[in-house]
């Protein structure tokens, strides 16, 4: 019988975490019982750095359940590492992984059909949204702008899809093998290329506290993306520096024949206006490839991504071998 282990990465969420416990311990003893799981299935909560109550509930489960285990960061590292460190950690004690967030927006009931795909073979299921129905206009619009620039970028990435899948153990190590530090994991996971399918849910209101993806951390998510995976945006720099020169040279033209039939008109607007657009123009494009420059300089470290201060699960492990 496949071990499932579900990952679930937390951050300042005490006040959901009872709730989502409640609903996953549910979801594993139900499908445990029906000779879907082993019976040895778990929880596995990742604290990424909480300044809350977060470990305190989390060690609460960890002593009430015996499917619960605990994953402690030394600090905050972010969502896509604190996702990372629990598949890692995960990978050596489960046939299959499942990653979702703390607030249960995204449906736990089709965790059953994703467990079902694994079982016809697919090691790559991942949870769609099938509207956005719950979202307001302005989140509805910049997410179809973000999936259509990821397509403008040439990056392949799940369309409605956010972290919420399931990867068998095969297709986790094989992605424990990307070891960069600047992570997207919606980018990096289609690029594994083992078989791969999608369920389908519509996606639920926030259970309890707040989001802690506000708009500038998606578009920090979104620029994150398209830095880690494309050099469209260098290509661009060179198309518009070339199309900047191609104006200059038709602009010296203009300038020197009005320069010969006496038709110089003295202005001083056109020249402080060209010297103003090349100038930005030249910062903009010196700070992105600064941005290309500055990931390089932060992957040849080759830092750790996280700490781990508490890992309860290897705990366990190391006194069942002993």
């Amino acid at each position: 019988m496949s071990r499932l282990c579900i990952v679930v990465p937390c951050y300042n969420e005490e006040e959901a975490l009872r709730y989502t416990n409640i609903e996953l311990t549910r979801i594993l003893h139900r499908l445990t019982e029906a000779g879907k799981l082993s019976s040895n299935s778990f929880i596995l909560y990742v604290d990424d750095g909480s300044t809350d109550k977060t470990w305190s509930v989390i060690h609460d489960f960890r002593v009430q359940f015996d499917c619960v285990f605990g994953l402690k960061l030394t600090r905050n590292t972010g969502h896509q590492n604190a996702l990372t460190a629990g598949l890692i950690t995960a990978k050596d004690s489960a046939d299959m992984i499942i990653t979702i967030d703390a607030d249960l927006q995204d449906d736990i009931s089709v965790i059953e059909d994703m467990v079902a795909k694994y079982k016809r073979g697919y090691d790559i299921v991942y949870g769609v949204r099938n509207r956005r129905d719950t979202d307001t206009f302005f989140k509805r619009t910049s997410a179809l702008g973000f999936y259509k620039l990821m397509q403008a970028m040439k990056i392949n990435i799940i369309y409605n899809h956010a972290d919420y899948r399931l990867m068998s153990k095969r297709a986790v190590e094989q992605f424990s093998g990307y070891t960069e530090r600047n992570l997207f994991l919606r980018g990096i996971i289609p690029l594994i290329g083992y078989r791969s399918t999608v369920v389908t849910y519509d996606r639920n209101s926030r259970i309890a506290g707040e989001s802690k993806y506000p708009l500038s951390k998606m578009f920090s998510m979104a620029f994150e993306g398209i830095t880690s995976f494309s050099i469209q945006p260098i290509r661009m720099i060179t198309s518009l520096g070339l199309t900047i020169v191609l104006c200059s040279v038709f602009a010296a033209i203009y300038a020197l024949y009005s320069y010969v039939t006496g038709k110089v008109v003295a202005g001083w607007t056109s020249i402080i206006l060209s010297i103003w657009f090349i100038g930005g123009v030249q910062l903009l494009s010196i700070g992105l490839i600064g941005t290309y420059i500055g990931k390089i300089y932060i992957e040849v470290k080759h830092r750790p991504r996280y700490n781990i201060e508490i890992n309860d699960l290897m705990e366990t492990e190391y006194e069942k071998q002993g």
